[in-house]
């Protein structure tokens, strides 16, 4: 039996954009639909441990030699540079699903 190497996040949040687009055609059959939407709420989940699993990490390697947050002084026209790169890179996003426990998910 082959070991599934795991995908990149950015190949995971691709595969889920594509997802994505298929559902909002609404042109596929509803078992196939169904199939989809399974696997975007798996891939979502996945991609959203990864995310903080790297927050964790980040946060481990901000703190000072004490334990403590170290803080950054950021000035607020690097925010706003910041903020504009994001929009102009963010896709805009028509529907979204959130689930806030597991209690609310179908599957």
């Amino acid at each position: 039996m082959a070991v599934e190497k795991q995908k990149t996040f950015e190949a995971s949040l691709q595969e889920l954009e594509k997802i994505v687009r298929n559902l909002e055609n609404g042109d596929l059959p509803l078992e196939e639909s169904l199939k989809l939407f399974e696997d975007g709420v798996k891939i979502s989940r996945e991609c959203q441990e990864r995310l903080n699993q790297v927050e964790r990490r980040i946060e481990i390697l901000m703190k000072d030699g004490e334990g403590n947050p170290a803080l950054e002084v950021v000035k607020a026209e690097d925010l706003r540079g910041e903020q504009q790169q994001q929009q102009r890179a963010e896709p805009k996003v028509k529907r979204r699903i959130v689930f806030d426990t597991d209690d609310e998910s179908p599957f």
